[in-house]
């Protein structure tokens, strides 16, 4: 669960720029984007590696995941399930 957290974040946060070009680059090419994307799926790759390998980030992630498990076992409800009745 804690690589699940970090990917989740990497990507939704720490990569989000280079995230949003590489989507931009396969919308724009289709059929090609293995080919003309090459660039943007290399700093894609390197950027999210330089987050996995980040000690401070992990310990984050981790320490986010076991506030969430340990509020999911004194409440029984999920980080999701208390957005969704925020939304509701």
């Amino acid at each position: 669960m804690i690589p699940k957290k970090m990917r989740e974040i990497a990507r939704t946060e720490k990569c989000a720029e280079v995230v949003e070009k590489f989507t931009e680059c396969c919308k724009n090419n289709n059929i090609l984007m293995s080919f003309a994307c090459r660039k943007e799926n290399t700093a894609l790759k390197e950027c999210l590696t330089r987050w996995y390998e980040d000690e401070d980030f992990k310990n984050r992630c981790k320490n986010e995941y076991l506030e969430e498990r340990s509020e999911y076992r004194r409440t029984g409800i999920t980080k999701k399930q208390k957005m969704l009745s925020n939304m509701m």
